[in-house]
């Protein structure tokens, strides 16, 4: 039988035991909760990123002529009639474009394999419909009613995006590209700006330029926004026409010309566009003979399949094309 003193030591002991035992247990269960809530945190984190992911718009809104227009966010068949330089640009191949713009000149490589939808300004709506498209991108708001009856379709009017700028800040935008577009652009101002020192170096500042067309019986001239190197030429350059012709051409963009309209409309250059006819041809026109740019040999004839297009593509290429010809006037 135990003595007061030792069951008083006892009792002693077994509480101790007893709290430390509470304690362990306390801190084991409070380590389980904490590592519970730890993972039950972690897998809200991951579910609200995969679900954050998941849940992104499958659709939004874009304001266009026609109205509001609800297109896919990340469209997958897109058949274009227009703008197809920029698409290229942003490596936004289409499903579908017209025939004339699968040839074009300066991306023709680019659109191998495109569907033709059919001549330019009067699309197949059978070819297109063939092709699922998920979203259609013209100029030409004519087809609009028998577009928009395909897929959603979004009408840029010619001339509403005025440069290459105006071009891919847009569609950069439009599908989600915009560092694409910010890089490229960075890119095309560098070989704009290289193309016009080129040429600041070699031609007076006051030399006029004249953008024209042959048309045997009669001439064309343009403004800055009409393709034939206006482009390059008045935009990229910074190059001006004749002082008497400037506001005319660049409010109205073309004008048809009689041959005795000639000597008042041709600048100290003219860039001509002429599939049928070389400098030579025109040197012994004895209505373009005495015309002092073609005396002078200060004329650039090239053919449509490279002047008619003003795309991005097309017009930082036209322009290095036009700099390597004037760089070489300064010793003429």
């Amino acid at each position: 039988m135990l003595s007061h003193h030792h069951v008083r030591s006892y009792r002693r002991h077994l509480a101790l035991v007893t709290m430390l035992l509470l304690l362990i247990f306390t801190t084991a269960c409070g380590a389980a909760k904490a590592d519970t809530m730890n993972n039950k945190e972690s897998a809200t984190t991951t579910n609200d990123k995969e679900a954050s992911a998941s849940q992104e718009p499958t659709t939004k809104t874009v304001s266009t002529v026609n109205g509001d227009i609800v297109i896919p966010t990340h469209p997958e068949r897109i058949v274009s009639e227009e703008y197809l330089g920029s698409l290229i640009a942003l490596d936004v191949i289409p499903v579908g474009a017209p025939g004339l713009t699968i040839k074009n000149y300066y991306f023709k490589d680019a659109l191998v394999g495109v569907a033709d939808t059919g001549d330019y300004g009067k699309p197949s709506a059978e070819k297109i419909m063939s092709l699922q498209p998920d979203l259609i991108i013209t100029g030409n708001g004519d087809s609009y009613a028998q577009l928009s009856k395909i897929a959603p379709t979004i009408v840029i009017p010619y001339g509403e995006l005025k440069n290459a700028h105006e071009e891919l800040t847009y569609f950069g935008k439009l599908f989600g590209k915009e560092n694409e577009a910010k890089a490229w652009l960075e890119a095309f101002d560098q070989r704009i700006a290289a193309a016009k020192a080129k040429v600041d170096a070699a031609i007076p500042a006051n030399a006029t330029f004249t953008i024209m067309e042959d048309g045997e019986k009669s001439t064309w001239v343009y403004g800055d926004n009409f393709g034939r190197g206006g482009q390059p030429i008045y935009q990229a350059l910074g190059r001006k026409p004749p002082e008497g012709i400037a506001k005319e051409i660049m409010e109205k963009q073309w004008a048809e010309l009689s041959s005795e309209l000639l000597d008042k409309y041709a600048g100290d250059y003219i860039i001509m566009t002429s599939n049928n006819r070389t400098l030579e041809d025109f040197k012994k026109d004895p209505i373009w003979k005495n015309i002092p740019a073609v005396k002078n040999n200060k004329m650039y004839v090239w053919p449509e399949e490279r002047s008619w297009y003003y795309d991005p593509l097309a017009v930082v290429a036209q322009t290095e094309e036009l700099a390597e010809w004037l760089s070489k006037q300064q010793s003429k």
